[in-house]
């Protein structure tokens, strides 16, 4: 009897079928969605939360590359600085408990990732306009988050090194910088613009209210 099961993949043909995986997950997403009430924001950020934490796994093999960043900045524009904090936080737990490795780096990553769902609620006026997603403004602010985000990542070093070390720490990782930037701006042309129709079908609460109510004075 063959074992057409143990076959390996080469990195390559693994990523291309990751990829095709992540695309079937979007699509499913989609098709799922279509059968929620029109207010199940809730529900909504279930399903965005499966998405983020499928897309970490899948995308683990490129040096990061991912699309939760995206994914974040989206849900603040859409649903305001609180509901995009609670995705960030509960995709960097689920996927780092689930599979890639937990420790003090999960709370950096979920400051990080909510601090730009923060950002994503504070432009939510700009990047969305008359209901369409302004996908050219989207793919700036999803590139320069990709540097804001491994920063902030950067500094959990500062729990176990000295703070003499953390700018050669930055400047040794700016290639991996420029990966998540160009992975962000790839996810954006890729998915922003159904993952964006599925998310407006849903939307309800005004983000700027949310922003004033998540940040006192």
């Amino acid at each position: 009897m063959y074992d057409f099961h143990n076959s390996a993949l080469t990195p390559t043909q693994a990523i291309i079928l990751n990829a095709a995986i992540l695309s079937i997950i979007v699509v499913s997403l989609v098709r799922s969605e279509r059968l929620l009430s029109n207010q199940s924001q809730w529900t909504m950020m279930a399903l965005l939360v499966v998405f983020g934490v499928s897309g970490r796994i899948l995308m683990e093999p490129l040096p990061n590359i991912q699309p939760v960043t995206v994914l974040v900045i989206m849900a603040g524009a859409y649903y305001g600085a609180h509901r995009a904090f609670a995705l960030a936080a509960t995709i960097a737990l689920a996927s780092n408990i689930l599979f890639l490795g937990h420790g003090p780096w999960t709370i950096f990553q979920a400051v990080g990732w909510g601090a730009l769902g923060v950002l994503g609620a504070s432009m939510s006026d700009r990047l969305i306009v008359d209901r369409e997603l302004r996908v050219n403004l989207l793919a700036v602010v999803a590139a320069a988050s990709g540097f804001f985000f491994n920063w902030i990542v950067s500094l959990s070093i500062l729990l176990t090194t000295d703070p003499s070390m953390l700018m050669a720490y930055l400047l040794n990782g700016l290639v991996f910088d420029l990966y998540h930037a160009a992975g962000n701006v790839a996810f954006v042309a890729w998915m922003s613009v159904p993952l964006g129709d599925m998310m407006l079908r849903h939307r309800k609460d005004p983000t700027r209210k949310s922003v004033r109510d998540f940040v006192p004075n």
